[in-house]
This record gives C-alpha cells, sequence and structure tokens, in this order.
C-alpha cells in the first residue's frame, strides 16, 4: 500500500518546515555555546530588516533574485534536468542588460527597460540551453556542465567589465551606469526596491498557472518524475528538456537583470553574492513548487540582510547566517529519509487498522 500523491505533497511539506526549525534550533544551540543570548540574537536579525517600512523594502530588494533564481531552478528541477548553472546566467543576463542599457540609446523608458530584460533573458536562457546541448551532444553530466559554465560566466562577464566595457578612469572592474531610461521604478522612495519585485511575484503566479493548468505544464512534471513514460506516451523527452531549460535560465538571468537595472545600475565584477546557488537550496526547500518560492526567499533574504545588525547589536558573527544555511543544505539532502521514514509508519498504522477493522467484522 502507498501513499497518495495528495499525503506524499503533505509529508514533503511537512518535512520542509522541520528543516527550517531544526536549522534554527540548531543556530539557537549555537549562540547558547557562544555565551550569547538566542534571543537577542534572533531578534536583532529580525528588527534589522522587519522593524520599519525602509528596512523591509531593502528586504525584499534582496529576496528579488533569490525569488528569480529560485524559480529558474525549479523549473528545470522539476522537468528532471539538474541545473546547478543559475549563477552563470544570472552573469549572462546581467551584462547583457548592462549592454542594452548603455548602449541603447532614444528610447521610451518602458521600451528600454522591456528590452534591457529581454536582453538578460535570452541571454540567460541561450546560455543554459547550450550547457544542456553539451550534455545531449557528448553524454557528459549536466551537474558538471552547469557547475563548470557558472565560472566561465563570471569570468568572461567580469573580462568585459574589466576591458573593453570598463568605466574610463575606475579602479573598479565596471561598467558605466545604464541610462535613465532602463532604470527600473523605484517602489518605495530612497530604498533598493524596484519594480523587479512586481515583475518575479508575476512570473511566480505564471508559472504556478502554467503547471497547474497547461498540458505543456503536465508534459514537464511527468517528464521530471519518469522519462521513460513520457518517451512512452510520445513526449519529445530532448527538446522539451531544452526549451524547459531556456525558460530556467531565461528567469536566472532576470535576475542579473534587475541587479543591473534596478539596485547598482551598472554591472560591476562580484554583482552577485551567490544568489544562484542559494536559488538551488530554496528551489530544493520549495519542492519546485512556484508558490513556495517567495516565503523561502525573504527567509533567506532575511538571514542575509539581518545578520549584519545582529552583529552589531550582539557580539554573534554575521557569518551565523552562512552557517544556518548550510544546515539547512544538510537537512535537505536527509530529507528523502525522512520522507520515506513518515510513509512507512503511515502504511503500517493504515494495515493495522484494516487488519483491526477485519478482525471485528469476525
Amino acid at each position: 500500500m502507498r501513499l497518495s500523491n495528495k499525503h506524499r505533497s503533505d509529508y514533503k511539506i511537512s518535512t520542509t518546515l522541520i528543516t527550517i526549525v531544526a536549522a534554527i534550533a540548531v543556530g539557537f544551540a549555537l549562540i547558547l555555546l557562544n555565551g550569547d543570548s538566542p534571543f537577542a540574537a534572533y531578534g536583532a536579525m529580525l528588527s534589522g530588516t522587519l522593524s520599519t517600512p525602509y528596512a523591509i523594502a531593502n528586504m525584499l530588494s534582496t529576496a528579488t533574485p533569490l525569488i528569480l533564481t529560485g524559480l529558474g531552478v525549479s523549473i528545470a528541477m522539476r522537468a528532471g534536468i539538474t541545473n546547478i548553472g543559475a549563477e552563470g546566467q544570472l552573469y549572462m543576463g546581467a551584462i547583457s542588460a548592462a549592454v542594452a542599457g548603455i548602449y541603447i540609446s532614444g528610447l521610451p523608458s518602458g521600451i528600454h527597460i522591456s528590452i534591457c530584460l529581454l536582453a538578460a533573458f535570452v541571454a540567460g536562457g541561450l546560455y543554459a540551453m547550450g550547457a544542456m546541448a553539451i550534455t545531449n551532444k557528448t553524454g557528459a553530466d549536466i551537474v558538471v556542465t552547469t557547475l563548470m559554465a557558472n565560472y566561465i560566466a563570471q569570468l568572461f562577464a567580469t573580462y568585459l567589465a574589466s576591458y573593453p566595457l570598463k568605466l574610463e578612469g575606475s579602479p573598479l572592474s565596471r561598467t558605466q551606469d545604464v541610462l535613465a531610461s532602463a532604470k527600473l521604478p523605484l517602489l518605495y522612495t530612497s530604498s533598493r526596491l524596484n519594480l523587479g519585485f512586481i515583475i518575479a511575484i508575476v512570473l511566480v503566479f505564471v508559472c504556478w498557472l502554467y503547471i497547474r493548468y497547461t498540458i505543456n505544464g503536465y508534459e514537464m512534471t511527468v517528464l521530471g518524475q519518469n522519462i521513460r513514460f513520457a518517451r512512452y506516451i510520445g513526449i519529445n523527452a530532448e527538446r522539451k528538456a531544452l526549451g524547459y531549460m531556456f525558460v530556467s535560465g531565461g528567469i536566472s538571468g532576470l535576475a542579473g537583470a534587475v541587479l543591473v537595472c534596478g539596485v547598482q545600475y551598472y554591472f560591476m565584477e562580484g554583482i552577485s553574492k551567490g544568489y544562484g546557488f542559494d536559488g538551488l537550496t530554496i528551489a530544493l526547500l520549495s519542492n519546485f513548487n512556484p508558490v513556495a518560492i517567495p516565503p523561502l526567499s525573504i527567509l533567506f533574504a532575511i538571514l542575509r540582510s539581518g545578520s549584519i545588525n545582529m552583529e552589531l547589536m550582539s557580539s554573534v558573527p554575521s557569518e551565523l547566517s552562512n552557517i544556518l544555511q548550510a544546515i539547512l543544505v544538510l537537512f535537505i539532502t536527509a530529507r528523502g529519509s525522512i520522507v520515506t521514514l513518515l510513509e512507512g509508519m503511515r502504511d503500517r498504522r493504515i494495515i493495522s487498522a484494516e487488519l483491526h477493522r477485519k478482525d471485528r467484522r469476525i
């Protein structure tokens, strides 16, 4: 006897919550061992991100690229494609948006912004699809090709910002500022929160509708669960995988465009603070469910932004946020075993109850 998809989904949600609570509890214990107050440390972390509208706006700005990279990775993972390359796809999107924002001029703001976003989407998508094509052609592991592609993209984009596109006279590896017409409008004055957050939320909703209510979304899920069955019912697995990989990389590329056109207003070396790798963790925690990605991204943004205030207000180092994220990754790897254990326990309860009912009838 096996669990229904509904029960299995319930267990995945439960284990995600258990994973988060367990990571926070471990952090609680580590702070105690350090001789500090966990309540004061976590309180400082929350107050640094949620105490004022300005702090909340900046926290949501930090969450925006996490939402986009998490969503991008989820699209690929749901189709059974292990995309570890969101960081590189973000960089390709960022440098492409910068080029479009700097060198295309004379356009109304709405059109110019749209071109920058489209350039980022196409660049990130093509870069991801290229890694997939290499895998299909050579038989190389997709994990290796997408992981190595991260470093190639970072080095390539940094080279462009350091030499041909470098701002003259700047000691940093950075481009010129994008034109005013390419800058994303701010949602809260003097903060970093911009239109990119609305774009990210809209994309989450669109992807949820696509997965839940379209034939292609159903095919994506089938492909991710059982590629042999997908081929049996007539799904062209290789062609579909390339398409899903393009969309996955394109959404991650949009994260780079938001950083360039909405936060920094130029491309610079190290523009991403590991958003692509955090997006991978968020995608795994969400079980590739688009609706779960925004709240998880906000949690990670609180860890990122609040850790600095925690270090200022207490003696707990900001590196605690990195430790908590690492613990989350460790617990994620064990989640499959937890789900299997919970399934087995439920199966035994169901069988025992059924046998008990039969005995009573006899």
